[in-house]
């Protein structure tokens, strides 16, 4: 029989009422012919718990004690669940993420995917189970020891098993009803979509969208599998949601597909760098040590390139990194700066800027797409302090005090409001 992949975050499992809920969307699946593997989140809240609990435990905890209990939440999730399946008449099973198993590297609290073979689960399948209750964000270590998969696991929990089962599709559900154009509660005009690539989707959800977690879009692209986002709280059939898919299947073709934002961003400079062969590697290899996650950068002549205390070749270099990294990057470059790998006179933060981006595979093809955004942006007198961008996306960081009013500047100049072409 077919195999369907159902997740379900934690919003959607957040008390028994919801669980019911999420059991009638699964028998649904089953009565119409498939065999389902339902990847479930802790109940909401239910993991910042269990993390508190571990933090005021022991300030100093064993990693693998931490995973063992914030891995908790899933299990009881899948538990009830299972439970509430065969009260309703549907053979279901739950698995936590050893009974699999889920073979995991050894990273605890950062695992990642080696392999999840088929045949434990496979087997009940072939007695008759049509229901496979998967804990999700867990899985087992070479040393037989319980890991997590970090936030979002159970996102990229849905998508390997849809990789490892051929499952047909991989059905997310969430509080909202699809990807958008843009966050409806920024714009009014936001339009929900039918369609959106791969690359698209990985882009919005490395820019600031929060409906699907990046690791999860990068499966899916590598393996193939179709991914529908969906509400858990509406009824839904094979047209709803947005099918998050290979280019080929798109057959609307706007320039721009959608506009993203993370609003919780940093500006660092520094001020008077020497301009000299590896002197990039010397200050983005301590951040990256230092896990700064480093997203613009741009280098450019320092206002004192030419002034008598900096005879030599001088240069400023400016990067973003979100705002709660600022400390992080500032004691890797105050270490650096001690060590004698880099020299500069100031480090200069900005904590008051935001990203804005524009993503659309059709930029590949059409010119002028960066032209009609910074034209649109400086027209309702929105300042561009850096630019980043990539063959579909184009990024800026504005002072954050704009981000409202740049969002709905461009979605209005790129005619995001309404489905069709526009070039």
């Amino acid at each position: 029989m077919p195999i369907l992949v159902m997740k379900f975050g934690g919003t959607s499992v957040a008390d028994l009422d919801r669980i019911a809920n999420v059991a009638a969307k699964v028998q649904r699946e089953v009565e119409r012919g498939y065999n389902v593997i339902v990847i479930v989140s802790a109940m909401a809240g239910k993991t910042n718990e269990l993390v508190g609990w571990v933090n005021k435990t022991s300030d100093f905890f064993d990693a693998r004690e931490y995973d063992a209990v914030v891995s908790s939440g899933e299990n009881i999730t899948a538990g009830l669940l299972a439970l509430r399946l065969q009260d309703m008449g549907v053979s279901a099973r739950s698995w936590q993420g050893w009974q699999v198993p889920i073979n995991t590297t050894s990273a605890h609290s950062a695992a990642r995917f080696v392999s999840i073979p088929r045949a434990n689960i496979d087997a009940k399948f072939a007695e008759g189970f049509k229901v496979a209750v998967v804990a999700g964000f867990q899985g087992l270590s070479p040393e037989g020891r319980i890991t997590t998969l970090g936030r979002g696991g159970s996102d990229t929990t849905a998508v390997a098993f849809a990789a490892a089962f051929g499952a047909e599709r991989c059905d997310t559900y969430t509080d909202v009803d699809g990807v958008y154009t843009t966050d409806p509660r920024v714009t009014s005009k936001a339009r929900k979509l039918d369609k959106i690539s791969y690359e698209e989707m990985l882009e919005l959800s490395s820019l600031g969208a929060k409906v699907l977690q990046t690791r999860s879009v990068e499966l899916a692209m590598r393996y193939k599998v179709r991914l529908r986002v969906l509400s858990s709280f509406e009824d839904t059939d094979e047209t709803s949601g947005t099918l998050v898919c290979a280019e080929e299947e798109i057959m609307e073709s706007k320039v721009v597909s959608g506009i993203a934002f993370s609003r919780d961003e940093a500006k660092i400079t520094l001020v008077t760098v020497e301009d000299r062969p590896g002197i990039a590697a010397a200050i983005f290899g301590p951040l990256a040590e230092a896990g700064v996650n480093v997203d613009m950068i741009v280098q450019n002549i320092s206002e004192k390139a030419h002034d008598e205390a900096h005879p030599g070749a001088v240069t400023d270099m400016t990067f973003s990194c979100p705002v709660d990294q600022i400390g992080k990057a500032r004691k890797a470059m105050e270490q650096a700066k001690a060590s004698g790998s880099i020299d500069y006179t100031d480090l200069v933060v900005d904590t008051e800027v935001s990203k804005v981006s524009v993503v659309g595979i059709g930029m590949r093809s059409h010119a002028g797409v960066a032209a009609k955004m910074f034209k649109s942006l400086a027209n309702e007198g929105v300042n561009i302090k850096v630019i980043a961008t990539s063959e579909i996306k184009i990024s800026v960081l504005i002072d954050r005090k704009y981000v409202e009013l740049a969002v709905q500047t461009l979605h209005d100049a790129f005619d995001l409001g309404t489905a069709g072409e526009a070039v």
